[in-house]
């Protein structure tokens, strides 16, 4: 009879010891599982990244695909940031420059960089020489602009021309969370239609989210059929397709410095706080 009961202890001990070893390795499955993924980014040091396509969208613009080092990583940008990016101008010198990928970290194994490169832009120059195989030195996170989902009730952007790609960035991260209920109203500038960075991107967030976001395009040399704005961004531009001033607005603006520095005053002449408004 004892030797039955011993024998009864030894398999309810046994029962207890894996149950407990399988809520053990259950649990760490889920915190691995549900643990978000490291990103690549390094920001003190300089990490490498290959070219593995290069699609050119126009004379001067051209989306960049890099490979990062496992089919799942990823890049572990925070919305609103952007990285640096190290190269060579025409002269051999060393030349580093900031740019916002058009990818989120939902986009795993790779980040995009939508690249308009100028005649005499030095990083430009590097990009332009750029071919698939060869590496981008890239060092980030950087950036003041942090987001969290619901921070403001709207958002109003004034972008022009490359000044695009952070409001993409933030744009895209709002709209395809569901649990972002927060309304975004872009006003983009570009001197002519070809100019427009990420337009076919840009519509179809305004087709798939309607009502929330919204983009009214300006033009400062428009073609003959054009519905959108022309000239430069005015105040009466602002009033009409941003968020009137409010504490729970916030109003992000990118472009060339004159730009920047003229909405900043069309902003404050409209009754912008300071804290309402963000430059990056």
């Amino acid at each position: 009879m004892d030797l039955e009961f011993l024998q009864s202890m030894d398999v309810q001990i046994l029962v207890g010891v894996g149950v407990a070893v399988l809520a053990i390795l259950v649990a760490a499955s889920y915190l691995f599982s549900s643990r978000k993924p490291k990103g690549c980014l390094d920001p003190e040091n300089f990490r490498e990244f290959k070219l593995v396509k290069r699609q050119q969208l126009s004379h001067n613009v051209a989306k960049f695909t890099f490979e990062l080092p496992t089919p799942t990583s990823v890049l572990g940008l925070p919305i609103g940031q952007h990285i640096s990016c190290r190269g060579k101008d025409s002269q051999g010198e060393e030349v580093i420059k900031p740019y916002t990928p058009t990818t989120l970290d939902s986009d795993v194994g790779h980040f995009e960089l939508v690249i308009k490169m100028y005649p005499q832009g030095r990083m430009s120059h590097h990009f332009r020489e750029l071919h698939v195989g060869d590496y981008l030195a890239v060092k980030g996170p950087k950036g003041r602009f942090r987001y969290q989902p619901g921070q403001v009730r709207a958002f109003g952007m004034i972008a022009g021309g490359s000044g695009i790609t952070p409001m993409f960035q933030v744009a895209r991260a709002i709209l395809e969370n569901p649990k972002d209920m927060t309304n975004v109203h872009l006003i983009y500038a570009n001197v002519t239609y070809e100019d427009i960075l990420l337009k076919e991107e840009l519509d179809s967030l305004v087709a798939n989210y309607p009502g929330r976001f919204k983009v009214y395009y300006v033009l400062n040399q428009p073609p003959e059929v054009w519905n959108g704005g022309v000239g430069f961004v005015s105040k009466e531009m602002i009033q009409t397709h941003c968020p009137a001033p409010a504490p729970d607005i916030k109003i992000l603006r990118c472009g060339p410095p004159p730009m920047n520095k003229a909405m900043a005053g069309h902003l404050d002449a409209l009754g912008y706080s300071p804290e309402m408004q963000f430059q990056f």
